[in-house]
C-alpha cells in the first residue's frame, strides 16, 4: 500500500511540503487540506501582491539574526534548507527572482501570480490532490496511523504535515494541544501603530528613508524607512519594533509612547556640532527654505510648527531655546500610542507549538512521531522583509522529506 500523507494547509508552507514530500516519496498519496475556500491567499498579497519570497542574506548566522522567536532552532533549520536553496529551487522552475535595494528578493515579473502558478504547476506535476474547504477538527493516533476527523467524516492517513498557520486565538491550537503539544498564547506580530486624533496623520502617505524609533520605558529600539499613514505609523521602522515587542507591546494593551528620531542614528551632540560649523552659511536662509536634512518638505514644516517656529524666520533668530527645541523635536520626537492594525489575511502571530517540542533536522513532533510542522504554526516569526516566508519554505521542505533523523 501506498504512503498516504496529509498536508493540513493550503498555504505557502502547506504546498512547499507537499511539492517535497512527492519529489521525495513519489510514489505516496499526498492530500493538501483547505479549510476555506482559497489557496496560497498571503502569497497572493505578499509585498502589495508581488510576493516577497525571500531576503538575499545567504549567511545562515547572519540570516537567523531577523527572527525575534526562533533564532537558535533555525540555525538547524537553514543548514537543510537555505535562502541559497529557495533560490535555486525558483529559479530551476523558471522563476527568476531580483533582489531589490533593501535586500527584498521579488520574481521579476513583480506579480504573485508567478509564484502561485508555479507552486499549482509543481503541484499538478506531481499529481497532489487539492481538497478545499476540508476542515481538520481532530486528529487521533493509533497503531502507528492517523485519523483524521475532516467535515465530520473520519480519514486514515499514515503521516501528517501540519502547516495551518497561525491563530489569532490559543483555542485555535486545542487540536493539536490534544495531541500533547506545548501552546505559547499567540500574540500579533508586525502590526502598525495607532494614533488617534494626531495631527501627523494629516501627513499620511509622506515616508522617512531611515528614523529610529524607540519605546519609552523599554529596551526596543529598531531603524529604517518610516511611513505615515491614516491610523499612525507604519514602515520596517515601525512593523520591526512591532515583532521585537510583540510580547511587551501586548503587555501594555499597546498603549505606550513612541519616541522617534527623525535623523536616524544621529546623536545630540553631533547636531549641535552640524549646527555651530554651518551657522554662518544658513543665517540669513528662511527655516522654511532651508531643510538641511533631506527631510520631506511637509514634514519639516510640521515639526517646526509643533516646537513654534515660524517657518518665514531666519535661521540666525531662532535663538538658543528655538535651537534646543528643534533638535529635542528632531531627535525625540514622542508620539502617544493607542491601539494596533494588523494586515487581516496577511497577519502574522508570536506564538503556536511550542519550539522545545520539535525536531528542528526533520520538524517532526517530539511528542506526536509521524506528524511533522511547518510554517506559522510554530513559535516562529520573522521581521518584514521575505523571512517568514524563508522560514516557511525551509520547514516546509524539510518536513516533506518526512524523515526520522537528520
Amino acid at each position: 500500500m501506498p504512503l498516504k500523507v496529509a498536508v493540513i494547509g493550503g498555504g505557502a508552507a502547506g504546498f512547499f511540503a507537499a511539492i517535497s514530500c512527492k519529489n521525495h516519496h513519489p510514489t505516496a498519496l499526498v492530500t493538501i487540506l483547505e479549510k476555506s475556500d482559497k489557496l496560497l491567499s498571503k502569497v497572493r498579497i505578499s509585498g502589495g501582491g508581488r510576493c516577497n519570497v525571500t531576503h538575499a542574506c545567504f549567511i545562515n548566522s547572519q540570516l537567523v539574526k531577523f527572527y525575534p522567536r526562533g533564532e537558535k532552532q533555525l540555525r538547524k533549520l537553514f543548514n537543510h534548507f537555505s535562502t541559497n536553496d529557495t533560490v535555486d529551487w525558483y529559479e530551476s522552475r523558471g522563476v527568476a527572482l531580483k533582489t531589490e535595494q533593501d535586500n527584498r528578493m521579488f520574481p521579476v515579473t513583480d506579480n504573485s501570480q508567478t509564484i502561485i502558478d508555479c507552486l499549482f504547476s509543481e503541484a499538478r506535476r506531481l499529481e497532489v490532490t487539492v481538497q478545499k474547504k476540508s476542515a481538520v477538527t481532530s486528529i487521533g493516533r493509533s497503531e502507528g496511523v492517523f485519523e483524521l476527523c475532516i467535515n465530520g467524516q473520519s480519514q486514515i492517513f499514515d503521516k501528517v504535515i501540519v502547516a495551518s498557520g497561525g491563530s489569532p486565538k490559543i483555542t485555535g491550537f486545542d487540536w493539536l494541544a490534544a495531541l500533547g503539544h506545548e501552546i505559547v498564547p499567540p500574540v500579533p506580530s508586525l502590526f502598525t501603530f495607532n494614533m488617534p486624533g494626531n495631527p501627523i496623520k494629516e501627513l499620511m502617505g509622506l515616508s522617512v528613508p531611515n528614523a529610529q524609533v524607540k519605546i519609552q520605558g523599554t529596551k526596543l529600539v529598531q531603524s529604517g524607512p518610516l511611513l505615515i499613514t491614516h491610523w499612525g505609523m507604519s514602515g520596517p521602522a515601525i512593523l520591526k519594533t512591532s515583532a521585537w515587542g510583540a510580547r511587551i507591546l501586548n503587555d501594555l494593551d499597546y498603549r505606550f509612547k513612541s519616541q522617534v528620531n527623525w535623523l536616524g542614528d544621529r546623536n545630540e551632540s553631533s547636531l549641535r556640532v552640524w549646527f555651530t560649523d554651518s551657522k554662518q552659511s544658513l543665517s540669513k536662509r528662511k527655516i522654511r527654505n532651508k531643510n538641511p536634512f533631506a527631510l520631506p518638505n511637509r514634514l519639516w514644516e510640521f515639526l517646526l510648527k509643533k516646537v513654534g517656529l515660524d517657518p518665514e524666520q531666519t535661521w540666525e533668530s531662532i535663538g538658543k531655546k528655538g535651537l534646543n527645541r528643534l533638535i529635542n523635536v528632531l531627535l525625540n520626537d514622542v508620539y502617544e500610542v493607542s491601539g494596533k492594525t494588523t494586515f487581516k489575511e496577511e497577519f502574522v502571530t508570536s506564538g503556536g507549538v511550542a519550539l522545545g517540542d520539535i525536531d528542528f533536522n526533520t520538524m517532526e513532533s517530539r511528542k506526536c512521531p509521524g506528524l511533522y510542522l511547518a510554517g506559522e504554526v510554530m513559535n516562529v516569526d520573522g521581521v518584514t522583509g521575505g523571512f517568514n516566508f524563508q522560514a516557511a519554505w525551509s520547514s516546509a521542505f524539510v518536513a516533506g522529506r518526512l524523515s526520522d533523523k537528520a
